[in-house]
C-alpha cells in the first residue's frame, strides 16, 4: 500500500511464534527478511490493521492465533463507548526515506499451528526460523529483526 501521510505513517508488525519458531516473510523490493506486517489504513484500527496484515502476508486467521498482549476488560458506558485495543509489545520509528518514517506497533503472537501460505506480491519466501537459524549468516537477517525474534521466542515460550 502507497504512504497515507506525508511525514509518518502507522504500521504494525507480527512477531508469529510457533513452536519455538518466528515467522518472517523476505520483502521483493527489499531484498530481507522482515517481520510480516504494514500500514494501518485511514478505516482502521491497530486491531484491525494487525490482523488484517496477518492474513495477507501469512495466510494465519485470527482463529489460528492468540495475541500475548494486555486486552484488559475495561466496563464499557453508553454515554461514553470505547473500544479496547491490544497493547503493542513494543513500538519503533524508522526512516522509510529521507523524508519519511513509520511508527510501528509491534506485536507478539503465538499461531496455533504451522500452516503459513504466501499471499501478495509483496515477499517472494516465507518460513519459520529457530533461533539458530535467525543467528545463520547465510540469512543475513538484519540485527534489529533479529532482536525482536529471538525476544518473541522468548516470550512465547
Amino acid at each position: 500500500m502507497a504512504h497515507i501521510h506525508d511525514k509518518i505513517d502507522f504500521a504494525v508488525g507480527a512477531l508469529i511464534v510457533h513452536d519455538g519458531r518466528v515467522c518472517l516473510v523476505h520483502h521483493r523490493e527489499l531484498d530481507c527478511w522482515l517481520i510480516p506486517g504494514g500500514h494501518v489504513e485511514l478505516n482502521e484500527d491497530t486491531d484491525e490493521a494487525l490482523f488484517r496484515e496477518i492474513e495477507e502476508e501469512t495466510g494465519l486467521t485470527p482463529n489460528d492465533l492468540e495475541i500475548l498482549a494486555e486486552h484488559p476488560d475495561v466496563p464499557q458506558d453508553e454515554t461514553f463507548p470505547s473500544k479496547v485495543l491490544f497493547a503493542p509489545r513494543w513500538m519503533n520509528i524508522h526512516p522509510i526515506n529521507a523524508h519519511h518514517r513509520h511508527l510501528v506497533f509491534e506485536y507478539v503472537l503465538k499461531s496455533k499451528n504451522d500452516n503459513l501460505r504466501l499471499a501478495g506480491g509483496e515477499h517472494h519466501e516465507i518460513r519459520w526460523f529457530s533461533l539458530d537459524e535467525l543467528r545463520d549468516p547465510k540469512y543475513q537477517i538484519p540485527r534489529e529483526i533479529r532482536w525482536y525474534a529471538e525476544e518473541a521466542i522468548r516470550i512465547a515460550v
